[in-house]
């Protein structure tokens, strides 16, 4: 089912593990971690940013990946290592006068619950953990974490009518 988003949409905020990636870490035989994005995905940060979008990336882990998104595409808004995200969503809000109707969040797992609940349009991916998918009006897009989710929703933020 497409997802549906309004033209009002000036800032997208996401999670990263399991939405821009497969929520997997690999980790090699020195114990270096490294986790894959899909380059949908990254293309999805650029387009957002070339077409006057702000982006925001709010993150329980600290991760070279998002490092090398924000420092590529100039993200507006970057937190790692983030235990309570509904604290930095309020705070993005208020920092760019944004409107309930101005901003989304895309979550996956339960520290993002309280975010997802807060913002009026709420986007998931169809492998959450069931307590995500289960909040009342919250979008589910057709790809998995990973697999283009991101840019999925990017799509629809573009062609929104």
């Amino acid at each position: 089912m497409a997802i549906k988003l309004p033209k009002t949409i000036k800032f997208i905020i996401t999670d990263f593990d399991g939405v821009c990636t497969d929520n997997c870490v690999y980790i090699d035989a020195d114990g270096n971690m490294s986790r894959k994005v899909n380059f949908k995905d990254i293309m999805g940060f650029s387009l957002l940013k070339k077409n006057g979008y702000k982006v925001g990336i709010i993150s329980g882990e600290k991760n070279s990946a998002i490092e090398k998104v924000q420092a590529t595409f100039n993200i507006d808004e970057v937190h790692q290592d983030i235990r309570i995200k509904l604290d930095v969503v309020k705070s993005i809000v208020e920092k760019y006068n944004l409107k309930d109707d101005e901003f989304l969040y895309i979550g996956d797992d339960v520290n993002d619950y309280d975010s997802l609940c807060f913002a009026k349009y709420r986007i998931t991916v169809p492998d959450a953990v069931q307590k995500i998918k289960d909040i009342e009006g919250i979008q589910v897009t057709d790809k998995r974490g990973g697999e283009g989710a991101f840019r999925e929703v990017v799509d629809a933020v573009l062609n929104a009518e």
